[in-house]
């Protein structure tokens, strides 16, 4: 089912200034950043080496992402599985009795994406998704 972490989500309260860090410390190398306003950030995919990448997300004002930053904090925001068919993989979660949020793939950054609550994988936000 799962091909491997494609990328893990980092909440920020300023994305360009989390870039440049990024950028400074580990060489990192960012794509484009895009608005996704159905999530409610301004987001951006980072290669760092290897396969897995950084997404650096920043809460648009007003959108529960920002909420979610108020509430929390800036840090880790979810891991990304990787999968070869995401609606085959969330009918098996589904099966496991696992709570999703995301009952059926919705469009994101690279590809088609759901959520699985963290009540369902020991508090960690975990994210499906199948690139194009």
């Amino acid at each position: 089912m799962v091909k491997g972490v494609n990328h893990i989500g980092i909440l920020v309260r300023n994305l360009d200034e989390t870039l440049q860090l990024y950028q400074d410390l580990f060489g990192a190398k960012p794509g484009k950043i895009e608005t996704v306003a159905e999530q409610g950030v301004k987001s951006v995919m980072v290669d760092v080496g290897g396969t897995t990448k950084l997404e650096i997300l920043e809460p648009i004002p007003g959108s529960g992402m920002a909420k979610t930053l108020e509430k929390r904090g800036e840090g880790l925001h979810h891991i990304s599985f990787e999968v070869d068919n995401i609606d085959q993989a969330l009918n098996s979660l589904a099966s496991k009795g696992v709570e999703l949020i995301d009952k059926k793939a919705r469009r994101g950054l690279e590809g088609m994406i759901a959520f699985v609550h963290p009540k369902s994988t020991k508090g960690v936000l975990a994210e499906l998704c199948q690139m194009d």
